[in-house]
């Protein structure tokens, strides 16, 4: 993470924790950790647009620290339990809002700007499968996350297709994100070559600076 140095930004080590340190970039999950850990400074305000069961939104108050703050949404309480249970182990509740309502309201209930929205498609894990993420309402947030974005922020988007309504989603979440004016945003999908072709891809939209 970034520190203040005598009015200088300087590197510093975050602590140790297994659950936020990734030993590999296996997967869609440790990728959109490793991008948010160059992105995101001491201060920032950003979103988990769907907390789950805690991780992301642990890992984004870490990196925002005191003076920062994360607006975490989820339409489940088990999600919204697990996510409050991992921020008081840590001292860090006064960092997050969590919020029991869908991301499709993002821009009724975060205020703007913010440096970075997190997605984390599909289904909590564990969970009933019927209830997951919905092309429509996606595709709504999505929209309202790039409108949220200060200059040089980014939508950070774990797509899952393995699932139900998974590859029509992920379809849908390219063809978003492609169709994105070329001068104000940078869109890029990241996936693993040696992995099927149902395997978790991600995808980052970012705000021209």
């Amino acid at each position: 993470m970034w520190v203040q140095v005598n009015g200088k930004e300087q590197v510093c080590p975050v602590p140790e924790n297994k659950q936020l340190n990734s030993l590999g970039l296996r997967g869609a999950v440790p990728l959109c950790h490793h991008f948010l850990r160059a992105l995101v400074r001491p201060g920032d305000r950003l979103v988990d647009a769907t907390c789950g069961n805690g991780y992301d939104t642990l890992l984004l108050a870490e990196l925002v620290g005191e003076g920062g703050h994360v607006w975490a949404f989820d339409v489940q309480e088990t999600a919204l339990a697990a996510t409050r249970e991992r921020l008081f182990q840590a001292g860090w509740s006064e960092r997050a809002t969590l919020l029991a309502a869908g991301h499709e309201r993002l821009a009724e209930l975060v205020p703007g700007p913010v440096r970075a929205v997190v997605f984390n498609l599909g289904f909590l894990p564990g969970s009933d499968q019927a209830c997951r993420t919905a092309t429509d309402t996606t595709l709504v947030a999505l929209s309202q996350a790039a409108e949220l974005l200060a200059p040089g922020g980014m939508v950070v988007i774990a797509v899952y297709t393995g699932h139900a309504g998974g590859d029509t989603e992920g379809a849908a979440v390219l063809e978003w994100a492609a169709s994105q004016p070329a001068k104000q945003f940078n869109s890029w999908r990241h996936y693993q070559l040696n992995r099927s072709a149902t395997a978790p891809f991600l995808v980052l939209v970012e705000r021209a600076k």
